[in-house]
């Protein structure tokens, strides 16, 4: 199985970039389609990006795509999800997914990943 540790959160001002790092151990993520979800008080857990097996394949929720850029380092055993112009409503506990799957596809739907990271906060102030 795998595990997964994400890192790279904190608190920034509207406006601002973080990128976010998810690193994977215990095996080797091309074998698992990826993705990263968010999760802020009092709201359902909301789909962020996911990316596939190779990266042929990404996928953003609502408009994120103008915003945010997931990608992949197999060699690195690692995916990341650079966001930009942050702003409060970007607020959110963030947290990386992995599905193991035979095809180079995504998913969007969160009860298909099977393994969690821990999350990380992403604060954003105005």
């Amino acid at each position: 199985q795998v595990q997964l540790l994400e890192s790279g959160g904190g608190l920034v001002q509207a406006g601002d970039s973080l990128r976010l790092s998810c690193a994977a151990s215990g095996r080797a993520i091309i074998d698992y389609g990826m993705g990263w979800f968010r999760q802020a008080p009092g709201k359902e857990r909301e789909f962020v990006a996911a990316i596939s097996k190779t990266g042929r394949i990404t996928y953003y929720g609502g408009l994120l795509r103008d915003r945010f850029t997931v990608s992949r380092l197999n060699a690195k055993n690692t995916v990341y999800l650079q966001m930009t112009k942050l702003n409060p409503e970007d607020t959110a506990v963030y947290s990386c997914a992995a599905r193991y799957t035979e095809f180079d596809i995504v998913s969007q739907s969160d009860h298909e990943y099977a393994y969690w990271g821990q999350g990380t906060q992403v604060t954003v102030s105005s």
